[in-house]
């Protein structure tokens, strides 16, 4: 059952002046506009479809452009963001390819179902989104995976290699070497010990509006160019009722991901699937060392070092979407 809503919104980016005014965080919008220039602003006027899915019960709510018989981009998004992050480049692609990014359930606008009636684990996640796409009748794509669309995207990937021509790897880690284990200290430590007393330490370090803040700007080169309505839409959505226990539920499953490094790396030397890394240098989270893995195991890889941090599309959104286009223009017909 398909459900798409009744309006379409410019790739002039209606929705995050909506969202700044929702959250009172307008701000001169000058060095974005200049920062961001859209590849489509020359080419005919391309629209952004805002749409819902029922799949397992649930509605998937999901961003769509371009042209359905063009290549096909999922993209699949990071904690505690949503498909809002893709949203400056879905516009900046959307003239040549085919872009669809759904949110996960419990994130973005995608239905937010309690921790005792769906099971968030990374392994059900990505069933919802591998169900997803097959309603969404998508039989070929490139996967564009960051942070938490890592092991979402190669559990899709591993189950369906036919289905995947390239992965676009911006900071999706698939080697132990890229857990960086001060970032992740917190976390491992409730892996060995889930108390009260180590929730309390995630909860009042990471899910706070500052934790949301520092996620987008710690590791960048001009922070003050980072659109706040980022971290306020995020720390909006993560202080929902019940969305911190779903959070820990998937903070506390994250442990089994890197068991199935042996797996997903095993899936790339296998299948060779042509490789784009667009990385950002400063992530907290996930080092260069787990950019560097995938070149030990798959033989076409486009390998690009980036002078910031965990969203690298904040800042490099011209430079990854000129990237896509030049290696999807010579490995997809």
């Amino acid at each position: 059952m398909r459900h798409t809503t009744n309006f379409t919104t410019k790739l002039i980016s209606l929705p995050t002046l909506a969202v700044s005014i929702f959250l009172g965080t307008i701000t001169n919008t000058t060095t974005n506009a200049q920062t961001y220039q859209s590849h489509t602003s020359k080419a005919e006027v391309t629209e952004v479809r805002h749409g819902y899915e029922t799949v397992d019960g649930l509605q998937i709510f999901y961003r769509e452009a371009g042209d359905p018989s063009k290549p096909t981009i999922v993209l699949l998004h990071g904690f505690p963001a949503s498909s809002h992050q893709y949203r400056n480049l879905i516009r900046d692609l959307s003239d040549a390819y085919h872009l669809v990014a759904p949110d996960y359930p419990g994130f973005g606008e995608s239905s937010f179902p309690p921790a005792n009636e769906y099971e968030y684990t990374f392994d059900n996640l990505a069933k919802t989104m591998d169900n997803f796409l097959q309603q969404r009748g998508l039989k070929e794509y490139s996967l564009f995976i960051q942070d938490y669309g890592a092991p979402i995207g190669f559990r899709i990937a591993t189950a369906h290699p036919e289905r995947v021509q390239t992965l676009l790897v911006q900071n999706g880690n698939a080697y132990e070497e890229g857990i960086a284990e001060a970032g992740w200290a917190p976390i491992m430590k409730y892996w060995k010990d889930k108390s009260p007393e180590n929730e309390k330490t995630i909860i009042e370090n990471v899910f706070t509006l500052e934790g949301m803040k520092w996620q987008y700007t710690h590791g960048t080169r001009n922070p003050e160019n980072i659109a706040p309505e980022t971290w306020n839409l995020d720390y909006m959505k993560i202080s929902r009722p019940g969305q911190h226990e779903v959070q820990l539920r998937l903070f506390y499953d994250y442990q089994n991901n890197i068991k199935h490094y042996p797996e997903w790396q095993a899936y790339l030397r296998e299948n060779q699937p042509p490789v784009l890394i667009v990385w950002g240098e400063h992530d907290a989270f996930f080092p260069v060392p787990g950019a560097e893995g995938y070149r030990r195991d798959v033989k076409d890889v486009d390998f690009n070092i980036l002078n910031t941090g965990h969203f690298a599309l904040e800042e490099e959104c011209p430079f990854i979407a000129k990237k896509v286009r030049e290696f999807l223009g010579k490995r997809i017909k």
